[in-house]
């Protein structure tokens, strides 16, 4: 969530005491009764959620009040790549004698907090050259150290009886960060004003999503008024929307089914005109709301819902859309997709909608055809590069690496569930037990020695460990406690932890990481669907009947395409070794690499599949490793969210494609590590068997 700049001086304010100019909020409404209170000249600054605003002409000086009712009206009619002005900050003109620029940013790649400074500051900050920043990494949990503010300090040359703010504002500023759950906090300019006091002229603030979910009361920090109404009906619908340039809207479950869907119908010419991907809760609230954004949208001509029913049921989903419906003919064509769990029993409910606007799809292939009939003639071509592809498996160089490692997870292993009395621990106990899976403990504080599905509860790890042997534990537990249970985990040595649980604060869970990195636990996730052994045993929340037993490892970052290509790969007759989610955030544990080097040693796999999306390198640090270990085993690998446009988050908070090379440079450095690069799920099995039938 990103902050404009009056709520991003409010929070700075109000929550860290950081000094700021005084300013007033002012809106169209207010024209022309309410004039700042403060002596002129007045600043006028446009408030929206991009830069360059002083370059658009956002940022106005006024010397006379009577300039100042239209100097307003202006601006507020402006609108700054492509966001109309909602309302102006006015702030006193300040008698400003230097510049600087701070930043504290989470860095996804380094894992830590990198905390920058600048001598000179302002709207030029990128141009002013590498001598004028100061880069700094900051661990967690350790947190910012005294000998890194100093550093700062003296890199910005100024008198030493400002040290003592300069040190508050820094402190002050990443206490905020992490209390608040901050991904960025930037002050550009930094300003020394003539009263000799340092002052935050401008800020920029990003909020983690998450952080909003666990604190309610931050909610308030969200500004409607920067989002489009479909974005707002959306996000109270707890949906991910954004919207594209295609006409065709789309609908689906889970962000990398949603992605690679996407993918799909830009690469056959028929554009995606969002994306929205309804979540694991595809309830007819979130179907209405889905549907009354699509069917109002003159873009929307046609409308694709594509589901894979894991734990989902097609035929609820159906039951749900129906009564969206209200019964009757959709507005607009809809073709639907289903497949999965009840798939047959969905489709069929829904074929007593009786309406010519209704065309129902078995599989992607016959989905994209009907869409292609519903394409209007008037309809312009919007260009899209050629899926990138690599059929072809390029020779690795064999090493003398070799590991140790291996991967002994089996029907036996002993499992413990972190959160078993509350009510997905429950369900999801059960599943597993029905599975094969050997439940032996529960652990719920305060709630020990009760019984669920005949495990024993314990109110702790510890208490646990007193009766049984634990070879992985499963956590189903809150956001707000869910690192605190990894620790737990961890600090009992439990050899595989399974975090199900989604939406942790990005910081915290990087805190976690860094705590738990010299500990012998192997963590999964978080927000991941586990880990099954198709046969043997399962340790998630991953549907049995999409897997059978097999030769293909499947390691995941998306756990709808993960059910999607298992089941795929089950209709070719191809079963599985094992599959493993590692988790779809920005922070994870265990990654690809790691993994690769227990496979490495895992006689069940002859070959593995890698399911990946736009953002983060993780598919690059696999690439690297494969060439450095000389790895042999084969590898395929498919990367949903090809055609995502940059910057724009899809679904999770690891679904977003940075600007740059991005996905191109992923899939490039895959080609060169001698991974086959599918151009689509519907190609995946047959190169699998192929790869297979030459071993």
């Amino acid at each position: 969530m990103l902050l404009n700049e009056h709520l991003s001086k409010m929070l700075l304010k109000n929550a860290a005491g950081i000094p700021v100019p005084t300013g007033v909020k002012v809106t169209n409404d207010d024209l022309p009764e309410l004039k700042p209170y403060f002596p002129l000249p007045w600043i006028l600054k446009a408030q929206v959620p991009v830069g360059g605003r002083g370059k658009a002409g956002g940022i106005q000086k006024v010397d006379d009040s009577d300039k100042y009712e239209a100097m307003a009206e202006k601006i507020l009619s402006m609108e700054i790549k492509g966001h109309k002005v909602p309302f102006l900050r006015v702030e006193p003109a300040i008698d400003i004698r230097r510049e600087f620029y701070l930043s504290l940013t989470l860095s996804r790649q380094k894992k830590k907090v990198i905390m920058t400074v600048g001598r000179q500051g302002g709207i030029e900050i990128e141009t002013m050259g590498k001598g004028n920043l100061l880069i700094q990494e900051i661990s967690l949990p350790g947190g910012i150290q005294p000998n890194q503010i100093r550093a700062a300090f003296f890199h910005i040359k100024i008198a030493k009886e400002l040290f003592p703010d300069f040190s508050m504002i820094i402190t002050k500023l990443y206490d905020t960060m992490i209390n608040y759950g901050l991904l960025l906090a930037e002050i550009n300019p930094l300003a020394l004003t003539g009263y000799g006091k340092l002052l935050a002229m401008d800020a920029k603030i990003e909020m983690d999503d998450n952080i909003v979910e666990i604190n309610p009361d931050f909610e308030k920090f969200y500004q409607p008024e920067h989002s489009t109404t479909e974005e707002n009906i959306a996000r109270k619908a707890g949906m991910s929307f954004v919207s594209l340039k295609g006409w065709v809207g789309l609908i689906a479950n889970g962000a990398g089914l949603s992605m690679a869907t996407m993918d799909a119908m830009n690469f056959s010419n028929l554009p995606a005109a969002n994306f929205l991907d309804l979540g694991g809760a595809a309830n007819q609230e979130r179907i209405e709301a889905a549907l009354n954004i699509l069917f109002n949208d003159e873009q929307v001509k046609a409308i694709f819902i594509n589901l894979f029913g894991g734990i989902l049921s097609c035929e609820l989903v159906a039951t749900s859309l129906i009564a969206a419906l209200g019964g009757k003919a959709p507005e607009k064509d809809i073709v639907i997709r289903m497949s999965g769990n009840s798939s047959e029993a969905g489709l069929k409910k829904l074929k007593q909608i009786s309406s010519s606007k209704l065309h129902l799809a078995k599989n992607m292939t016959e989905a994209i055809e009907l869409l292609r009939k519903l394409k209007p003639n008037d309809q312009s071509y919007i260009p899209f590069p050629e899926p990138i592809s690599s059929v072809s498996r390029r020779k690795i160089e064999q090493t003398d690496y070799t590991s140790s490692k291996k991967f002994l997870i089996d029907k036996n292993t002993p499992i413990l569930v972190q959160g078993i009395t509350g009510h997905e621990g429950k369900l999801h106990t059960k599943l597993m037990l029905e599975y094969g899976s050997n439940i032996v403990a529960g652990v719920t504080p305060f709630k020990g020695g009760q019984n669920v599905l005949n495990v024993p509860v314990y109110n702790s790890i510890i208490e646990a460990q007193q009766s049984h042997e634990i070879g992985a534990s499963i956590i189903f537990v809150p956001p707000k406690l869910a690192t605190d249970a990894i620790l737990e985990a961890a600090s009992c040595n439990i050899p595989w932890i399974v975090c199900i649980t989604e939406g942790i604060v990005q910081s915290s869970m990087l805190n976690v990481l860094e705590q738990v990195k010299r500990s012998n636990s192997k963590i999964i996730g978080p927000n991941t669907p586990g880990i099954i052994i198709p046969g043997q045993t399962k340790i998630g929340i991953l549907p049995a009947t999409p897997f059978s037993p097999g030769p293909v490892a499947i390691l995941s970052r998306s756990g709808t395409l993960t059910y999607e290509v298992a089941d795929r790969l089950n209709k070719a007759g191809i079963g599985q070794s094992v599959s493993i989610g590692i988790g779809g955030d920005s922070y994870i544990g265990t990654t690809f690499a790691d993994l690769f080097d227990m496979l490495r040693n895992h006689d069940e796999t002859k070959a593995i599949i890698i399911l990946g999306e736009i953002g983060g390198t993780a598919e690059q640090d696999l690439a690297d490793y494969v060439i450095k270990t000389g790895f042999q085993k084969p590898v395929l690998s498919f990367i949903a969210g090809q055609t995502a446009p940059p910057g724009k988050r899809l679904g999770h908070a690891g679904a977003i494609l940075k600007e740059g090379k991005g996905i191109l440079d992923k899939l490039e450095r895959m080609r060169k590590a001698g991974f086959i690069v599918c151009p689509s799920l519907e190609s995946i099995p047959d190169l699998t068997a192929e790869v297979l039938n030459n071993q």
